[in-house]
């Protein structure tokens, strides 16, 4: 996890003459909702449920609501605060792509939003300018969903991530496959070196 400070009581709240914390400034609302777009498709977590379609063929469409749901809690309250934005995004994760994220991944996503929302009230998008162009770059440099991550699922119910070693990028992971363990994929057999389809396990997934 980042070392950047979280402030867990955050909030940010509408003016005493605006009905929710939407901008009424087009500019402002757009750099917002793309900054928010951003910062989820940067969650590593959602990442990997995309990539491995854990909330099934739909999981980017699953991903862009996830991005609107967060929008409109500014767009609903006069009030949002960095525990709603996360719950919200924990809730989605386990209704949408069936996965518990234990780390505080998400709580870092909320405060960021929260942060966000500040910055582009006084009309500061610098973070939103460098999170677009950092993912601009990632998808030019084919590194969007050809940064394939597998997740394993044991019979502990724990899941874990193995690197590429021969891969440059670090967020490359490797597919092993061990006799105790099956690959987590959706839709799709597993077929080992020899030809054989594995049989793939049920298990709670966690992040």
């Amino acid at each position: 996890m980042s070392n950047q400070t979280i402030d867990e009581s955050a909030f940010v709240e509408a003016t005493s003459d605006a009905n929710s914390l939407e901008f009424s400034d087009e500019k402002q609302q757009g750099r917002f909702e793309l900054g928010v777009s951003m910062l989820v498709y940067s969650w590593d977590a959602l990442d990997i449920a995309v990539v491995n379609q854990w909330g099934g063929p739909d999981s980017a469409d699953k991903r862009d609501w996830i991005t609107a749901i967060i929008i409109d809690l500014f767009k609903a309250n006069k009030i949002v605060d960095v525990a709603m934005v996360e719950e919200t995004l924990l809730y989605a994760m386990v209704d949408e792509f069936d996965t518990n994220v234990e780390d505080d991944t998400s709580l870092l996503v909320a405060n960021n939003i929260i942060k966000l929302y500040e910055e582009c009230y006084a009309m500061n998008y610098v973070r939103v300018e460098e999170l677009y162009t950092k993912y601009l770059e990632k998808e030019k440099n084919g590194q969007g969903r050809q940064n394939e991550r597998i997740v394993h699922v044991h019979d502990d119910d724990d899941s874990s991530c193995d690197e590429d070693e021969d891969d440059e990028d670090e967020d490359m992971m490797e597919l092993v496959v061990e006799e105790d363990e099956v690959v987590t994929t959706i839709a799709e057999p597993i077929i080992d070196d020899d030809g054989f389809e594995l049989v793939q396990k049920k298990g709670k997934r966690k992040y």
